[in-house]
C-alpha cells in the first residue's frame, strides 16, 4: 500500500509539474489574484468573473517576473477571459484530453506569494453541451469534485496523463466547481481574437413558460425592450412564442439555442399563438447587450 500510494504522489507532483510553465497569477481584482494559463503562444486564458478591471491587469509569469497584460476580450456567458502578454510562453503546445466521472483530476494554478499551486480530487459528472445560467453554451458539462481556493480560480485542470480538461471556474454552476472545456476554450479564444467578442442573439423580450389549450407549450411575451428586434418586427405583449427558425420553444433557455444558427444581424421566423390563430414573424435578430 505505501508503494501504491507512493507512486500516486510522484505521479501527481509529476503532472503539477508538467504544467507549471505554462501557469500565471493574473492580478485584476481586489485582494486575490486568480490563475491563468497559456493556451497559445502570448496568449492567456482566464475566469471572467475574476477580471474587475480591463486596465493595469498584471501577471506573474513562471518564472516570478511580473508582466503587463491587456484585455483582448472576455465572455461572460462561457467565463473566459483572454489576456495579452509580450512573452510567448511554453513552446510546445497545450495536449488537451477528456474526462470522465471518477477520473483524477488536478487544479494547477499559480500564486504571487506561493508559487505554483494544486488542488485535486475527481471528475465527478460529464455529460453533453451545456447551457450556463449566463447564457452561454459549454461544448461539455465536467463537474468537479475537488477545493478550489481563490487563487484557483482560472486555474488549468489537468488528468494525471498529462492532458488539460480547460479551466477551473466556481462561478457557473451552484452546485460544485466546473471546468470548462478546452473544446469550449479553443471556440471562444478563436472568436474573441478574430472579433474582438462573442456576439449572441437577442430578441429583447421578456418571457414565461405557459401552456397552450393543445397541451402545446409556449413562451409568453410579458415585456418588450424598446426598438428591440422582436419589438420593431410587431412582436406584442400577450403573444405566445411557440417556434423560432423552426425550432419549438418551451422554456426560456431554448431561444438562445435556437437563434445560434442564424446569429447576429440574421433574419428568424418567430412563430406566435395570437388570439388563439398562430402568425409568422420574420425577426432581424440583435446583439444581446454586453453585462455592465
Amino acid at each position: 500500500m505505501a508503494n501504491e500510494l507512493a507512486a500516486l504522489s510522484q505521479e501527481l507532483a509529476a503532472a503539477v509539474e508538467r504544467f507549471a510553465n505554462r501557469v500565471v497569477a493574473v492580478h485584476a481584482r481586489p485582494h486575490f489574484s486568480s490563475s491563468g494559463a497559456f493556451w497559445r503562444p502570448g496568449i492567456i486564458v482566464t475566469a471572467e468573473h475574476a477580471i474587475r478591471r480591463e486596465e493595469d491587469i498584471r501577471v506573474t509569469l513562471p518564472d516570478g517576473t511580473d508582466s503587463t497584460a491587456t484585455l483582448a476580450g472576455s465572455d461572460a456567458g462561457t467565463d473566459i477571459a483572454v489576456l495579452r502578454v509580450e512573452t510567448a510562453g511554453p513552446d510546445a503546445a497545450l495536449v488537451k484530453g477528456d474526462a470522465a466521472p471518477g477520473n483524477l483530476a488536478l487544479t494547477v494554478g499559480r500564486s504571487e506569494d506561493s508559487g505554483v499551486n494544486a488542488t485535486w480530487g475527481i471528475v465527478s459528472a460529464v455529460s453533453g453541451p451545456w447551457r450556463t445560467w449566463r447564457g452561454g453554451k459549454l461544448d461539455r458539462y465536467i463537474r468537479l469534485d475537488l477545493t478550489l481556493y481563490p487563487g484557483s480560480t482560472g486555474a488549468l485542470v489537468v488528468n494525471v496523463a498529462g492532458e488539460a480538461l480547460g479551466i477551473a471556474t466556481p462561478a457557473l454552476s451552484r452546485i460544485a466547481g466546473l471546468a470548462i472545456p478546452a473544446a469550449t476554450i479553443d471556440r471562444v479564444v478563436e472568436e474573441i481574437l478574430t472579433r474582438g467578442k462573442v456576439a449572441r442573439g437577442y430578441l429583447g423580450v421578456g418571457l414565461q413558460p405557459v401552456e397552450l389549450p393543445d397541451h402545446q407549450k409556449g413562451l409568453i411575451v410579458l415585456s418588450l425592450a424598446p426598438d428591440g428586434p422582436a419589438a420593431k418586427a410587431g412582436v406584442l405583449i400577450g403573444d405566445v412564442l411557440v417556434a423560432v427558425g423552426g425550432s419549438a420553444v418551451a422554456d426560456t433557455d431554448d431561444i438562445q439555442t435556437a437563434l445560434e444558427p442564424h446569429g447576429v444581424g440574421g433574419s428568424a421566423e418567430a412563430t406566435v399563438v395570437r388570439g388563439g390563430a398562430p402568425l409568422n414573424i420574420a425577426i432581424t435578430i440583435g446583439e444581446r447587450p454586453r453585462r455592465s
